[in-house]
């Protein structure tokens, strides 16, 4: 996997788990989901790059 893609997925999770963990804290449901989304969306990136990785060996 290349190291831009694995850094863009693990900031992307972190951004999400981030923004989730504020939007419960001040009873956001918005802010909330915002981050789960942001924490799937990089979980996809990261699956991604880990099948791209597998097709290589």
């Amino acid at each position: 996997m290349s190291s831009e893609q694995k850094m863009t997925a693990k900031s992307e999770q972190a951004k999400g788990k981030l923004k989730e963990a504020a939007g419960r804290a001040t009873g956001n449901e918005r802010l909330e989901a915002e981050g789960r989304a942001e924490q799937v969306q990089g979980d996809a990136r990261d699956a991604k790059e880990k099948a791209k990785d597998a097709f290589k060996h």
